[in-house]
C-alpha cells in the first residue's frame, strides 16, 4: 500500500535500519518522499504495525547501466527482523516498479554497498542484473 503522511513517524524505525539518521531527520526524509511527485513510499503492515517499507523515486541524472530518463529508482527497502523471507520486500519493490511505470519509466534501478551481500542476493533474486561495481572517493579540501 502507498504510505501516507500520517504514517511517516511510524515508519522511521524501519527506514532507520537502512539510513543512519536521527528520528527527526528520518521523519523529514520520509515526509519529503511522500510529498513529492517524483517519489513514493510503500509500506506493508502485519500484526498491527509496519513490517516493511520501500522508498522509490525518479532519477533524471545518469543512472549506471540505464539508457533512458527518468529512471525509476529503488532508494531503499527495509523489512523488520522476524518478517524477512516472506516475500514482503519483493511485493514492495513490485509496487515501486508499478509506480515507476505509471510515471513513464521503462527502466528501474537500485544500488547497494559492495559488502552488502544480502542486498546483492536479494536484488539478483528479484530480477535485477548487476551493471557495475565502483569505489567512491573523497578528499577534504
Amino acid at each position: 500500500m502507498r504510505a501516507e503522511q500520517k504514517d511517516a513517524e511510524a515508519l522511521t524505525e524501519l527506514v532507520g535500519i537502512i539510513w543512519q539518521e536521527s528520528p527527526e531527520e528520518l521523519a523529514e526524509t520520509i515526509g519529503n518522499y511522500m510529498n513529492s511527485e517524483d517519489s513514493a513510499v510503500f509500506a506493508e503492515s502485519m500484526d498491527g504495525r509496519f513490517v516493511g517499507v520501500a522508498l522509490c523515486g525518479l532519477r533524471r541524472d545518469y543512472v549506471e547501466g540505464c539508457d533512458t530518463s527518468p529512471v525509476g529508482y529503488l532508494e531503499g527497502v527495509s523489512i523488520r527482523e522476524g518478517y524477512r523471507g516472506r516475500g514482503i520486500a519483493r511485493r514492495l519493490v513490485a509496487e515501486c516498479e508499478q509506480w515507476a511505470r505509471e510515471k513513464g519509466c521503462t527502466e528501474f534501478a537500485s544500488d547497494c554497498e559492495l559488502t552488502n551481500t544480502a542486498s546483492l542476493n536479494f536484488h539478483l533474486s528479484i530480477g535485477f542484473s548487476e551493471e557495475n561495481r565502483i569505489i567512491c572517493f573523497k578528499k577534504t579540501l
